[in-house]
């Protein structure tokens, strides 16, 4: 339910107790016995709180010695990349990743002035060092949330290929940590912190400088600043606030750094949807602040918390729908790289937009549908068959502009800097683009809605096939296409998506809540999509007592 608050500025008692939550990191210790107090990984590694005994010390070090034991087994005896964004739990966790890292003769290669990590520049690193031949691969680690709340931590594994971990790894290292959990750590070699900086196997790397020098082998750099595009970029008191004011210094941008602040309580937030801190860069309550600075900057741009997604504000739509700048994004980039293969497909998760279904078809490109997860992106990236992968949650990446690949994770900062791209060589922003698009093809509504769901509901919907949907029709249409799994790569999409000639809803569980997320658009108009939402709960409920 939406809070009255939401979009307002913090107050005192909205802060977290930063002094609290890092002391329970290194006092309390998970019983494995409780689900909610073992690792983890979800979509993005590992997260929780200390103050709930879900993200700890023995949670780290368990997982970084799972780490060593996995890359050991692996082959992967290059460096590792060790990054960090700006919540309270990511500095101690980095330590204790350190000193596990260390002690097992990693070679950890860490920034040189402890300054935070974006996400991007740790795939950045991995894969501009795995590019110099097969030998010594790397691979890296960010300790980060993401847009989490400020009492949250996260810790998640990047391989070599750069992109976040899939199932098949993650699942070995988070079995592997609970085991050592369960065997009181027994098994983990460690050293103090002292030491693990002055390891022989600890170095530097310079990721900011690495990542803002290569910027315009992926970007029109010289487009944006030619044409004087006025920028304000929000870190939201992240990882990239380094990054933007060297973006502004080194490639002469007219580039304001509108919020330069880093405080671990974030109380210069405004208040998400429903009521608490978060650095969701694609909703509009939590950057309502630089939505009402609009009217400054020709475009202005936010990233969550370790820089792996953006928000795109133009004067004259405020901050824009995720799915509407995806499908302007599309529609430019293709038209503007000549050098990309020929061939390379469009890479959307089956919860985003089918405007991008039609802007591929209109380019006469490959349509390549995933599962929720950027992970699904990573291959089609690495090797440029995909050129660009986005979901519906404000992440996304594509190829550099002779083709090659520039980053396997989801990049805030690319796709923020794009949009002054698409201004200055075009001389429209992107919303006016969208607007170009919906004359086109049509209006669509979009929406995410939940439904209460039992958990032996939700396991039942994660492994539905087709033949358990007795429905012909959703909101007065005829259904064309049922889905369990995705059309793309056909891994199982770990729930439902139905599809009519103008519409479609997706059904999948929540990992947390009792309930399951409906995503739903239609191409007639709010009150048919309402329709959608409805049927969707109708055809759910029938294709879940079938299988019972």
């Amino acid at each position: 339910m939406a809070s009255d608050r939401a979009g307002q500025p913090a107050a005192p008692e909205d802060l977290v107790d930063v002094a609290r939550l890092v002391t329970a990191y290194y006092t309390e210790h998970p019983d494995p016995s409780v689900p909610e107090q073992r690792v983890a990984f979800g979509t993005s590694g590992h997260r929780g709180s200390s103050l709930k005994t879900a993200f700890n010390d023995d949670h780290i070090a368990a997982t970084s010695q799972a780490i060593v034991e996995y890359r050991a087994g692996q082959g992967i005896d290059g460096p590792l990349f060790l990054g960090k964004d700006t919540h309270a739990l990511s500095d101690p966790a980095w330590s204790t990743a350190l000193e596990v890292f260390a002690a097992n003769g990693v070679t950890v290669l860490v920034d040189p002035s402890d300054r935070y990590t974006t996400t991007p520049a740790v795939s950045h690193a991995i894969l501009r060092h795995n590019a110099t031949g097969p030998a010594h691969r790397a691979d890296g680690v960010v300790v980060t949330p993401s847009h989490n709340p400020p009492a949250d931590g996260g810790f998640k594994y990047n391989p070599p290929d750069g992109g976040p971990a899939g199932s098949d790894i993650t699942g070995w290292i988070q079995d592997r940590a609970n085991e050592i959990l369960r065997a009181g750590m027994e098994g983990v070699r460690r050293i103090p912190l002292a030491r693990a900086r002055a390891a022989e196997t600890t170095g530097t790397y310079d990721f900011l400088t690495a990542y803002v020098d290569d910027l315009p082998a992926v970007l029109d750099i010289d487009a944006i600043r030619s044409a004087g595009v006025r920028i304000g970029a929000d870190p939201l008191g992240g990882a990239s606030v380094d990054y933007w004011g060297a973006v502004a210094e080194r490639h002469r941008l007219d580039l304001t750094v509108v919020n330069p602040l880093v405080d671990p309580t974030w109380r210069f937030m405004t208040l998400d949807w429903d009521g608490k801190i978060r650095m969701d860069c694609s909703s509009p309550s939590a950057m309502a602040s630089l939505i009402s600075r609009r009217s400054e900057f020709q475009i202005a741009t936010g990233n969550d918390a370790d820089s792996d997604r953006h928000g795109i504000v133009t004067p004259d739509a405020g901050l824009m729908n995720p799915n509407h700048y995806l499908a302007v994004a599309i529609a430019y980039l293709y038209a503007h790289r000549p050098d990309w293969p020929a061939q390379a497909g469009i890479g959307k998760t089956l919860v985003s937009s089918s405007m991008i279904d039609r802007v591929a078809a209109d380019l006469g490109r490959t349509l390549v549908e995933v599962p929720v997860g950027f992970k699904w992106f990573v291959p089609g990236l690495f090797d440029g068959s995909v050129a660009f992968g986005g979901e519906e949650s404000a992440g996304a990446s594509f190829l550099r502009r002779d083709g090659s690949v520039w980053t396997t994770d989801k990049d805030g900062m690319l796709l923020a800097l794009l949009a002054s791209e698409i201004q200055a060589v075009t001389g429209s922003s992107p919303s006016e683009h969208y607007r170009g698009l919906t004359e086109r093809f049509g209006t669509p509504a979009y929406a995410r809605v939940d439904a209460a769901a039992s958990r032996e509901e939700k396991a039942v919907l994660a492994k539905l096939s087709p033949e358990q949907v007795t429905a012909t029709e959703v909101a007065g249409e005829p259904i064309t296409g049922i889905l369990t799994t995705a059309p793309g790569n056909g891994a199982a999409i770990g729930g439902l998506k139905v599809t009519t000639e103008s519409g479609w809803f997706a059904a999948r569980p929540s990992g947390t809540e009792d309930v399951y997320k409906i995503y739903a658009e239609s191409f007639r108009g709010e009150e048919h999509l309402a329709e959608i939402q409805s049927s969707a709960r109708e055809v759910v409920s029938a294709a879940l007592g079938s299988a019972s």
